[in-house]
């Protein structure tokens, strides 16, 4: 059962007439609907493609956030195969809020590392809603080394809204290792891609898409602070998250017209979470693509093609 959105309550309501026909249908089978049904559902179709045709920086986020949308182990199942989960950062423990292992991505071999949000409470809760904590940076860290040194490409998932902020957290150095996950990326000696999948939230999203390629789904978000963060920050007032969205330029379009990414990946209309295995093959036809290309790249090549690109996203910024 699709779970709607506030924006998409005229939709609701369509495909609830088309439901209740349905029914009435079942129960007597003398009556023809085919055409009423006909053009219910196309209406609902019409109405839907206008409401994702415009949608606003705050309507992206809210899509960005549904509960239905693939997440990091349904990426798995429908992109890889062959996948070898890799626990643990050899110091603490491991975060089930960061997975990653070895995976084939169409016969490329690969190491995969991504956030894992979890579908219900119970897997929410045990992946800490995809909050990871230094254990999990430093996870991250451990298998981009391991990939360096196999010569294997890393591709990266992203979908957090932030480093988890509990004083455990910060007790156990959270800061340094988001840094020292960033400063990972950008050392690395193999190709990189990174994949915006839904929120990008702050340092916790950088420290896996610091990358010389940098994808995004059409109607992800990424940005340094979640909207409603931003509202308390400036209006004392989180109702003002659709403001702050629009203000934030976090939208993938706004994002690639800054050179902050690269490319932007079309979802199924009406979102990823409506068509997960079409959001999953437009993503891995995207990131076979930057893949090959970046194939036969040295490390200082690499390096460079890192290094570059982020300082021309401060030059487009200052424009």
């Amino acid at each position: 059962m699709i779970s709607y959105l506030e924006f998409e309550k005229p939709v609701a309501a369509i495909d609830a007439k088309i439901a209740e026909l349905r029914a009435a249908a079942g129960e007597d089978g003398d009556v023809d609907i085919s055409r009423e049904l006909a053009r219910l559902e196309r209406k609902s179709a019409e109405l839907l493609a206008q409401a994702y045709s415009s949608l606003t920086p705050w309507q992206k986020t809210q899509v960005a956030r549904h509960p239905a949308r693939p997440h990091f182990r349904d990426y798995v199942a429908h992109m890889f195969s062959d996948f070898m989960p890799l626990g643990g950062d050899r110091l603490y423990g491991d975060d089930l809020a960061i997975m990653g292992g070895l995976a084939t991505l169409d016969g490329r071999r690969v190491m995969l590392i991504g956030h894992e949000k979890g579908h219900d409470t119970e897997s929410r809760i045990r992946h800490n809603f995809g909050m990871g904590k230094p254990e999990g940076y430093r996870k991250a860290i451990r298998l981009m080394e391991m990939a360096d040194r196999f010569g294997l490409p890393v591709v990266t998932l992203v979908d957090t809204s932030g480093a988890f902020p509990g004083i455990e957290a910060e007790e156990r150095g959270q800061a340094e290792a988001i840094a020292r996950s960033t400063e990972a990326c950008l050392a690395l000696g193999v190709p990189m891609v990174a994949a915006i999948v839904g929120e990008g939230g702050s340092g916790g999203a950088v420290a896996l898409a610091s990358a010389e390629r940098v994808l995004m789904f059409e109607h992800a978000v990424y940005s340094v602070i979640s909207p409603e963060g931003c509202a308390s920050i400036l209006w004392r007032t989180a109702e003002k998250a659709p403001q702050a969205a629009e203000a934030m330029k976090m939208t993938a379009q706004d994002l690639l017209d800054l050179g902050v990414i690269d490319r932007i990946v079309p979802e199924p209309m009406g979102g990823a979470h409506r068509d997960p295995e079409g959001a999953c093959a437009a993503l891995a036809a995207a990131l076979g693509e930057e893949l090959d290309a970046l194939a036969r790249r040295d490390g200082a090549s690499l390096r460079r093609t890192r290094e570059e690109r982020f300082l021309a996203i401060g030059e487009g910024l200052a424009r």
